[in-house]
């Protein structure tokens, strides 16, 4: 991601984040956090193992376990989008460059309450109220980090920003690389996105399909609160342009998360339960969906591994790897489209690095290719279900696909 032909600012290293004034996140191999400590959360590697990341196909590291904080009693409860609020408050009080923009991002709150309080707090100037006009917000908000400030824009929904996909792919993924260097491009983009409930074809929208191929962009997806606050702070603190996705009917998950300030690593996949005869790769809101098969399967005798990939660019290979080596089997269920998803570019990389570690053809659930229709049935019928995703490791286990 550092060479010369790449648009990111260089690599994360394996040590604790420097506060306050650390650009980029760095994952941590750190154990018990002292009280009130930063945290840059994570499963700790040992050095040798971090060496050997970048060629994972050589052996099957071992991860350390990092404690729990989530399960901590002095953590708090709180719901998907007041982690997120609480993730942005926390970085605007940290650093005064931090700003935000967008349509109703103001004193109403945000569409979805995300920026609720924050215009009162921080004043009109760092949460800026814009026209509906996508594009223009969008270039301003890229103008704004080249010229030193770390601006979060918010999309009202990921649809509308395909209006500012000139702005997001030509300036924001390639400035820093057609610039020789010069210029840094921290800025989150952010917003709700994904199919909803009955919400019709143009907001029901998943644009990680559309920006995964435009070099410079970091993707990553949010899928419980705790995840929500550690990826909303590794972001802003990020000298990359990011783009967070949030999913609109993940937003009401409540979740305990820790008192104590931690931030995530950006390039990190996060395993969700072990296992030891199915590798399932997933993200946001079909993680929940996978969790509810694992249950029947479970029940019939089988031991799925369960990873959330998190990171939608660049994949974690190295944990992805480690599976596959234990497993000899992967499923990919994603809600994006089949065609050019997520899981289509998630295939080939598993075919191009593991391919002499699989017992079997790599399978992928994904959503169909239509759009999404606004009948509630209908809509079900377009998008992975629980059922299937039971149906179809069923079907690799017993060697029928």
């Amino acid at each position: 991601m550092a060479a010369a032909g790449a648009a990111l600012a260089p690599g994360i290293e394996n040590r604790l984040l420097s506060p306050p004034n650390a650009g980029r996140i760095r994952c941590s191999s750190s154990a018990v956090p002292a009280r009130g400590a930063l945290v840059v959360r994570g499963a700790a590697l040992s050095e040798e193992s971090r060496k050997n990341r970048s060629s994972a196909l050589k052996a099957v590291a071992v991860k350390g376990e990092a404690p729990n904080l989530t399960t901590a009693k002095s953590g708090h409860e709180i719901l998907l989008f007041d982690a997120l609020r609480e993730g942005l408050e926390e970085e605007m009080a940290r650093d005064p460059t931090v700003c935000v923009i967008g349509e109703d991002v103001g004193h109403y709150g945000g569409s979805y309450k995300v920026t609720k309080g924050l215009a009162e707090k921080f004043g009109d100037l760092r949460v800026l109220d814009t026209p509906i006009c996508e594009n223009s917000f969008t270039g301003m908000g890229i103008g704004a980090a080249m010229t030193g400030l770390r601006t979060v824009v918010e999309g009202m929904n990921m649809g509308f920003l395909l209006l500012a996909y000139n702005q997001i792919s030509n300036n924001a993924g390639m400035l820093h690389y057609t610039s020789g260097g010069q210029f840094k491009i921290p800025i989150v983009i952010r917003g709700p996105g994904g199919v909803g409930k009955q919400l019709g074809a143009e907001h029901s929208q998943r644009l990680e399909s559309y920006f995964q191929s435009v070099p410079g962009l970091q993707m990553v997806a949010c899928s419980t609160p705790y995840n929500a606050k550690g990826l909303m702070k590794a972001a802003i603190r990020s000298d990359n342009p990011v783009i967070l996705y949030e999913h609109v009917l993940l937003y009401n998950l409540k979740e305990r998360i820790p008192d104590e300030e931690y931030v995530l690593c950006l390039e990190e996949a996060e395993l969700v339960r072990p296992g030891k005869d199915v590798t399932i790769l997933t993200y946001s809101r079909m993680r929940h969906f996978v969790l509810q098969a694992a249950k029947t399967l479970v029940e019939r005798g089988y031991d799925p591994e369960i990873i959330d990939i998190r990171s939608l660019k660049p994949f974690d290979l190295f944990t992805i790897g480690n599976s596959i080596k234990k497993t000899h089997k992967v499923l990919i269920v994603e809600e994006c489209m089949r065609t050019g998803g997520i899981g289509a570019s998630l295939r080939a990389a598993i075919v191009d690095n593991f391919w002499d570690f699989l017992d079997g053809r790599p399978e992928c659930l994904s959503s169909q290719d239509v759009p999404t229709p606004y009948a509630a049935t209908l809509e079900d019928a377009t998008v992975v279900q629980p059922a299937q995703i039971v149906v179809k490791v069923e079907q690799m286990c017993q060697g029928l696909v």
